[in-house]
This record gives C-alpha cells, structure tokens and sequence, in this order.
C-alpha cells in the first residue's frame, strides 16, 4: 500500500515536470524565431512565388548583417549562380573563406560551392582544380568526384570518365553500364581514326563492363566490316536480338549490306521480314519497302508495307503506304493523294520522335547520351508518336 500511496504522489510530480519543460521549450523556440531577421522570412516568401531578384536582395541583407551565419553565405551563393550571376557568387564564397573561424568541413564546404561557380561561370580548368583538392576530405570528397566525373564527361575526356567512375563504384550504384558508354566513346574515336585494333579493344572494354552493351556490338560489327569481315559482324549485329532487340532497327540496314556484299540480299531481306512481324514496334518499314521494291518488284514491296502497318498503325507507314499506291492512281486521284501524303508528312516530322525515358526530352535525332539529363542509353531507339 505504501508503494501504490507514493506512485499516486509521484505521477503528479511526472507531469508538473512534463508541462514545464515543454513550456521551456516552447519559449527557447519562440525567442530563435524572434532571432531569425525579417529579411530571411521576406527572402523565403520571394523564393516560394519565384521572385528571385527579391530573394536575392533580402538574402543578401540578411548575409551582411549575420556575416558568420555560413548556411545564409551559403544559400545566397547558390542563389546567385541559379540567376547566373557566376561572379558574385564567386566572390562571396572567397570572402566566406577568409573567415578565420571555420571548420576544415565548413571549408571543404564552401569550396566545393566555389567549385560550382567556376564551372557554372565556364572556368573548367579552376573548377577541376578545386575538386581535386578536395577528394580527399571525408564530407565532400564523394560529391567532388561526382562532379568531376560531369565535367571529363562535358570535356569528352572518356580515359578520366572512366577512372573517376570506377572510383565512385559503391553497392548501390556499380557505374558499370556508364564505363562501358565511356569505352564505346573511346572506341568511336579509334574506329574514326582507323585504328581498328585499339578500337577492338575498347569494345572489349565495353562487353567487360557491361556484357549487354547494344552500342558495343554495334561499334564491333563496325569493325568487322571494316577489317573485310562482313560473316563476323552479322553476328555481332545479331547479337543485339539477345542484348536488346528494340536497337535491333539500328543495326538493320548495316545488316543488309553486309548480306547484301556477300551475295545473300534474299536472307538479309528475309531477315527484316522476320524482325518486323516478330517485333512490330521496330522501325523497319521504310528500310523494308526499299529493299524489297529493290529485289522483289513493286507489287511485293506494297504488300511488306500494308502488313507493316497493320500490324503497327503509324504515320510514316502510313505515308510510305500511300506512296506505294500513288502509280495506280488516276491523275484526279494522284493529286489527291499528295496533299494527303504532305499532310502526313508534316505531322509525321512533328509528332514522331525519339524521347529521354529519364526526363522525356525529346527529339528527332538519336542520342546515346541524353543532351538534356545526361543519362546514357535511355533515348527510344525507335521513334514514338507524340501528341
């Protein structure tokens, strides 16, 4: 009874202390926000309705009058180098290094902040510098790799790319399908130069890192041919089915030539005709009709197109459709069928695109490397219709 007589006493006591301590804090909160300068909150609205001039002179206010509030340097900085003013932002993030207070974080910190003006502001070369410097600090080391690894890939300095990639490699991102783009670059630029065995190499490089590699197979059975060897890179263009089957219309017309030097233009034709009904969604219907009309005659050609289309209704196969039929058409009909056939045309040269599957850039050349995101191998490689 004496135990239950002074837990009733105590609980009393529990609470008293509960209420007062969170009266403590409540008045500790409501003196830090009395201490926050008007100027930040005004700053902060600016920035919500996207006033960024606003923004940034109530920042700046509140920058001068709270010169060692670094998280205020820091975020007025990066404001100016959103609005583009690279040369304030670098001047303030040099003079917030001369404070001599700063932790050697707090320093790694906004060096790495510097780093991004020079590069945003076009100086590659003081950027790299600074991030190199920094690859060693424990809190930004990481992210300066990062960034270097953005600018040899801007310099097209594919040998560094690839090091400072493998560097980065962790448990959840392998960098792997990135190295292998990187060795397919190295290996373009050989294959351009003529030097058919470091290419061969590179493209080695590239099977390493990422067995499944489409633009690796493309560039050997480049190679191949190249090199006087049509056998051995119809295998190699044939092995993309296995890799990815939608590239599959990147490699078909080198396809055919190849058949077609050897003698063989019914077993590449007969080659496209099974890609096509296989995969409908390639876009093969064009390259079709051509060598069909070619070797088989119009009339075969015709009936390529109208399976093509039936199986896929789109509008370049509807305007190699209506082409095919134009000779049997009376003139009255013929006319007809040009302003009919410009119309597709038109609409097909707007609509139809490759699209970013990351940030769904588009546009109507093919990129290995999204110009928009930066991704690699994430364009469409067959054209979409867009609306």
């Amino acid at each position: 009874m004496d135990i239950d007589l002074w837990w009733l006493l105590l609980f009393p006591a529990f609470f008293g202390l509960g209420w007062l301590a969170a009266r403590v804090d409540m008045r500790a909160v409501l003196k830090q926000a009395r201490e926050v300068p008007a100027g930040f909150y005004k700053g902060l609205d600016a920035l919500v309705d996207d006033r960024t001039d606003v923004a940034a002179r109530s920042l700046a206010e509140v920058a001068r009058a709270h010169p060692q509030a670094l998280e205020v340097q820091l975020s007025l900085g990066k404001l100016y180098r959103r609005r583009g003013e690279n040369d304030r932002a670098i001047r303030l993030h040099q003079q917030v290094l001369e404070q001599p207070d700063l932790s050697n974080e707090q320093k790694a910190l906004v060096r790495f902040e510097l780093s991004q003006d020079f590069h945003k502001a076009g100086l590659v070369d003081r950027a790299e510098e600074i991030l190199v410097k920094l690859l060693p600090s424990q809190t930004m080391g990481r992210a300066a790799r990062e960034q270097l690894l953005s600018i040899y890939q801007q310099d097209r300095d594919w040998e560094k790319a690839v090091a400072t990639a493998r560097e980065l490699r962790s448990d959840a991102h392998s960098f792997q399908h990135e190295v292998a783009q990187f060795f397919c670059e190295l290996a373009q630029g050989a294959l351009y130069q003529s030097d058919y065995d470091k290419a061969r190499r590179y493209v080695q490089e590239a099977f390493a890192a990422n067995r499944k590699c489409v633009r690796a197979s493309i560039l050997l059975g480049d190679i191949e041919v190249a090199t006087g060897q049509p056998d051995a890179a119809i295998a190699a263009w044939q092995a993309i089915e296995k890799q990815n089957y939608e590239y599959l219309a990147m490699a078909a017309e080198r396809l055919f030539d190849a058949y077609e030097s050897l003698g063989k233009a019914a077993e590449g034709i007969a080659l496209l005709r099974g890609y096509q009904r296989t995969f409908s969604q390639l876009e093969l219907t064009d390259l079709l009709y051509q060598k069909v009309a070619t070797y088989e005659g119009e009339a075969k050609a015709l009936e390529a197109v109208r399976e093509a289309v039936h199986a896929r209704p789109n509008l370049l196969g509807v305007y190699r459709l209506v082409e095919a039929q134009m000779d049997e058409l009376s003139p009255e009909g013929r006319m007809d069928a040009e302003v009919a056939r410009a119309l597709i045309m038109k609409h097909a040269q707007r609509l139809t695109v490759h699209r970013c599957k990351r940030c769904n850039f588009r546009s109507r050349a093919f990129f290995w490397h999204c110009p928009a995101c930066g991704e690699w191998e994430s364009f469409t490689p067959n054209r979409s219709e867009t609306h």
